[in-house]
């Protein structure tokens, strides 16, 4: 009797399996857009060509990600508090140039690997101040201080490519271990640092507050303007030290860097799940998106299509995300 009572509670207290699927279908539908779009190039990629899915050309599609996807790291700290840097252009420009130059070439090699992040660190200042304190539009000031960087360039080069960037440097990129690329440890030691800081430092509950309702947050004491302020200091140098990874992957400098690039990062924001004043994504979101877009591109490389239809393709899931995300918050 004692027995048969026993396994009775027991039988009671298992849940049903059917619980659980219950909660992972939600959570899987609330998954940013990057891991579907992911999802399905890999379920195509065979289909496409054998190269695709082959391991060592993930490590390739990885490696070429690493400069991008530091990049909407940045990004995603500024949109996170409802901001945006496009400045992202200019600083790529104005390291390439000075470490392709040979303007440091009677400098130490530190002054050379420094130099990106110390540009980007100098960028991020002055955007913060415009943005957080003088309180001009974040579009405008990071598109003109873009545009300067990009200016500076022009004349100092006089229209004329520089030469090639340090052949050590390139060790960054073309180094690995076990296959997997120092730039790509780099991206990931970053990746992994912040996400950290935002569990469990109190800049990640600023960054949220700020993010879910501005006025209120500056309400219950939490400082607006600095919030702003150190988000777009970070990202600054996130975008210096992408900019450092981008020098190593080049073997000749050039002076457009693609103005695209901070198109690609704000895309691969926001399929990652980081709208403005919304993480739904966390860090692994975009790095997903990441990911995802240099795949597509690579696919789309394998199918002949060019730079605009590149474009057009990533405008179309650009809208998609949009789309997605409206749909959400109407259920909401």
């Amino acid at each position: 009797m004692d027995f048969s009572m026993t396994t009775t509670e027991t039988k009671l207290e298992t849940p049903p399996r059917t619980i659980n699927v219950k909660r992972a279908i939600p959570w899987v539908l609330g998954l940013p857009p990057a891991y579907y779009v992911l999802a399905i190039l890999i379920a195509i990629a065979p289909l496409v060509s054998a190269t695709l899915v082959n391991p060592n050309y993930w490590f390739v599609i990885l490696k070429q990600s690493a400069p991008l996807g530091i990049a909407v790291l940045a990004q995603s700290l500024v949109m996170r508090v409802r901001s945006i840097d496009l400045s992202v252009s200019g600083v790529f420009a104005f390291a390439i140039y000075l470490a392709s130059s040979g303007f440091l070439n009677s400098y130490p090699s530190y002054v050379t690997v420094l130099m990106p992040i110390v540009v980007g660190l100098a960028v991020g200042l002055i955007n913060g101040v415009l943005v957080a304190y003088i309180r001009a539009s974040a579009v405008i000031s990071t598109l003109s201080v873009s545009a300067i960087l990009i200016g500076v360039v022009q004349y100092m080069s006089a229209g004329r490519a520089p030469g090639s960037t340090p052949s050590w440097l390139r060790v960054l990129t073309s180094g690995n271990i076990h296959g997997l690329s120092y730039s790509v440890i780099v991206w990931i030691g970053v990746s992994v640092l912040v996400a950290l800081a935002f569990r469990f430092l109190i800049v990640g509950c600023y960054f949220r507050a700020v993010g879910d309702n501005p006025r209120a947050a500056e309400t219950t004491g939490i400082p607006l303007s600095r919030t702003i302020f150190v988000s777009h200091t970070l990202a600054g140098v996130l975008t210096g030290i992408a900019a450092l990874v981008q020098v190593s992957a080049l073997a000749v400098g050039t002076i457009k860097p693609g103005f695209d690039t901070f198109m690609n990062a704000l895309a691969a924001t926001i399929l990652g799940g980081v709208t403005f004043g919304v993480d739904r994504g966390g860090v692994s979101g975009p790095f997903v998106a990441v990911v995802a877009f240099s795949f597509l591109f690579a696919m789309l490389t394998v199918f002949g299509i060019q730079e605009p239809g590149k474009l057009i393709v990533q405008g179309g899931i650009i809208a998609l995300a949009a789309i997605i995300y409206g749909s959400r918050a109407g259920r909401v």
